[in-house]
């Protein structure tokens, strides 16, 4: 782990990321010791900054401390946090704010290995996230939520649960975003109100629109997950793991999951 540089694991107890949830953060899968999608998380990395008003580090920073962490790795999950670093009591920010940057290597997560090929049984949770466009997209530090949802279960034999807004449509996975197919078309979820904007997400975007496959990003509800196809779920660690059943629903993992799972494939290993 490395604190603004050092090789610590010690974090003032002022800081604001700490107290309130103020920064944001990146989870990055480590190849041989390289990190994937790299330009990617760097260019959300620095849009949340300006959306949050926090001053981003130096990108070349960034890349420098993130190869020192991750040489010799073959598989591992790299953590990049920037907060917006010490303040104290109140909810003001400093003037000037000295932002922090926290990042951490952390072991490949133990998932079944059938995942991918065979798909994942996912729930519905009955956590529903609050409506705020200013923070919809981003992938701030207060995950609350996120952390009630998946306390909902305990069964091994569940891979993920999707979340609702207040108004039953549908949002996101706990730890992932989620697409449909119906009829040979993609669908995903619009989040203009709450929900992150995953990388992954982004990069299954751009390869349908590459490969000519028709997408809508709009607002989708249960009624539209029942007449679905196909489901599948992603994110920078996963990849793209299809859903075989959703509650009591059996989904298979069809063409149009399988091609945008190759692709995705070639693309974090390139």
């Amino acid at each position: 782990m490395l604190i603004d540089g050092k090789d610590t694991d010690q974090i003032a107890a002022d800081d604001r990321g700490l107290l309130y949830g103020d920064g944001l953060f990146e989870t990055i899968a480590v190849h041989d010791g390289v990190p994937q999608l790299w330009l990617q998380h760097m260019a959300r990395l620095q849009r949340d900054c300006a959306r949050l008003g926090i001053i981003p580090p130096a990108v070349e920073l960034l890349y420098s401390e993130a190869h020192h962490l991750c040489a010799g790795q073959s598989r591992a999950v790299l953590k990049i946090i920037i907060t917006r670093g010490s303040g104290g009591r109140g909810y003001r920010a400093p003037e000037p704010a000295a932002p922090r940057r926290v990042l951490s290597l952390h072991p490949w997560p133990a998932y079944p290995d059938h995942y991918p090929e065979q798909g994942i049984r996912v729930r519905l949770c009955a956590m529903r996230l609050g409506s705020n466009p200013r923070l919809a997209g981003i992938k701030h530090l207060n995950r609350l939520e996120q952390v009630l949802a998946r306390a909902e279960w305990d069964d091994p034999g569940i891979g993920e649960g999707l979340l609702l807004d207040g108004e039953g449509r549908l949002v996101e996975g706990t730890m992932s975003n989620v697409f449909l197919v119906r009829d040979g078309r993609l669908q995903t979820p619009l989040l203009d109100a709450c929900g992150v904007a995953g990388v992954m997400r982004e990069c299954v975007l751009e390869l349908a629109r590459q490969g000519g496959i028709a997408c809508e990003v709009t607002r989708l509800g249960l009624d539209d997950v029942a007449a679905a196809d196909e489901m599948f779920v992603c994110n920078s660690v996963i990849g793209l793991w299809p859903v075989c059943q959703f509650e009591q629903q059996p989904l298979a993992a069809g063409p149009l999951t399988r091609r945008l799972q190759q692709a995705i494939g070639a693309l974090t290993h390139a």
